[in-house]
């Protein structure tokens, strides 16, 4: 509760944390939206391989045109920000934090080993690099001595921070999770059918200015896996192997619907992760829903505890042994300046994983057939289902990261899990296919 007071000092003292931003998209502009108004922390440089699209970022957050240059070395010297065509001078420079928000899973995890060699902390907001190796990357940053983080403002880093509430306070985590729009025939959305299952007006969506692959990820079920199994790898947490249940709810019946079967929940097992959605199966909207909020449930620990989940009015199950935490929005990357200080500051993450849980895996939107080219998230081939780490290297499922670009090898009927053994892999996967070969060996780990 003081990072605010750190920063400050570090402004003081003339000694800002200097942050390099990797990708101006929606996130990074979010930051940067904020980034000038944090005493303590000077946006050193942004890279973008599409060097307009990053200075349009700037101009839209009306950042002073002045103080933007082309040069890191000049950026570092007099607080300004540099715009760079790729990310390659950050590494080994005078950045003390990566933001790594290219969104893409392959260059990511390029990019953050760069930066562990260079003795840099890296906040990992392209979470789909962090649900195939985040294990491996959070031992190699442990090695290093330098931090690896989820991104405060989505919505993993705030579930973990719930999740840290509970345990600090005593209680046994039952259920971490979030909320989402969900109907069941969403898995096999693709970009052509995307714009009928949201509430865009069709100038917008007309515009170019949506990505429709990215928002069928949203969508389809795999952006909520991603998510999740991020959760479940931080907070030691074992998904179900029938996936999420996307159970409609709304805020007073959380702790009723992620609670276990036995006790007239969803859930297969205490201990566990899901997603709950904001429309009834009829897609009629329910009021009070858990849109764009995060939540952990908690189990009394005795009768005394029990008795005060009913004296308050504390969303307990109708039981009085369940009880849910609920934070009703993010602000995504308006607030990742928590991870930022917390890293430079603390030398702490905001969520980073702790072993191997949960995975993603490659899941057929249709009947495919061999020959058939995988186009990985948002795509028309695939969506991502989670289930847990240790089913999915039993059935040896393809992780849905590593399934873009890839020729099928055999026939995969539709709703069955794609297999290693079943796809080519292409070139170019060396470091994370490396990677995900240390995950793996970490499945069982504490």
């Amino acid at each position: 509760m003081n990072l605010h007071d750190l920063l400050q000092a570090r402004q003081r003292d003339g000694n800002p944390v200097r942050v390099g931003l990797i990708g101006a998209g929606r996130f990074g502009t979010m930051f940067l939206a904020q980034a000038r108004t944090i005493p303590g922390i000077h946006v050193a440089a942004i890279a973008d391989i599409d060097v307009d699209r990053a200075r349009q970022a700037l101009k839209l957050v009306d950042w002073p045109q002045d103080a933007v240059t082309a040069d890191l070395a000049t950026a570092l010297a007099d607080g300004s920000t540099a715009v760079l065509p790729e990310a390659g001078p950050l590494f080994g420079s005078g950045v003390d934090v990566v933001v790594e928000a290219t969104g893409n899973p392959i260059a990511a995890t390029s990019h953050v080993l760069a930066a562990f060699d260079a003795g840099q902390h890296v906040i990992m907001v392209t979470v789909e690099a962090d649900a195939v190796v985040g294990p491996a990357l959070a031992r190699r940053a442990a090695d290093r001595g330098v931090v690896y983080s989820l991104a405060y403002g989505d919505q993993p880093a705030l579930i973990m921070e719930l999740v840290d509430w509970a345990r600090t306070s005593g209680f046994h985590v039952v259920c971490a999770g979030k909320g989402t729009k969900y109907l069941e025939h969403y898995h096999g959305m693709n970009p052509d059918n995307v714009w009928e299952h949201w509430e865009f007006s069709k100038e917008l969506t007309d515009s170019g200015q949506l990505n429709p692959y990215m928002h069928t990820a949203f969508r389809d079920g795999t952006k909520a896996a991603i998510e999740m199994a991020a959760v479940a790898n931080a907070a030691q947490l074992v998904p179900s192997d029938d996936g999420l249940t996307f159970t409609p709810g709304d805020v007073e019946q959380i702790a009723t619907v992620c609670r276990p079967r036995e006790a007239g929940g969803v859930l297969a097992h205490e201990g566990s992760v899901d997603v709950m959605s904001s429309v009834t199966r009829n897609g009629d909207w329910i009021p009070h829903n858990t849109q764009e909020g995060v939540f952990v449930v908690v189990k009394a620990t005795n009768d005394y505890v029990s008795g005060c989940f009913s004296e308050y009015a504390w969303h307990a199950d109708p039981t009085r042994r369940y009880a849910a935490l609920f934070r009703p929005y993010h602000y995504i990357g308006l607030e990742l300046g928590i991870s930022i200080a917390n890293a430079a500051l603390r030398g702490i993450a905001t969520g980073a994983a702790k072993g191997f849980y949960g995975d993603v895996v490659a899941t057929a939107k249709k009947d495919l057939v061999a020959g058939d080219v995988l186009d990985g998230e948002g795509g028309y081939t695939v969506w991502g289902k989670l289930i847990s780490a240790r089913a999915s290297v039993e059935r040896r499922a393809l992780p849905i990261a590593l399934a873009h670009h890839v020729e099928l090898r055999h026939d995969v009927p539709k709703g069955s899990v794609v297999t290693w053994d079943d796809v080519e892999l292409g070139e170019g996967l060396g470091q994370v296919l490396e990677l995900r070969r240390e995950t793996e060996r970490l499945l069982g780990q504490p």
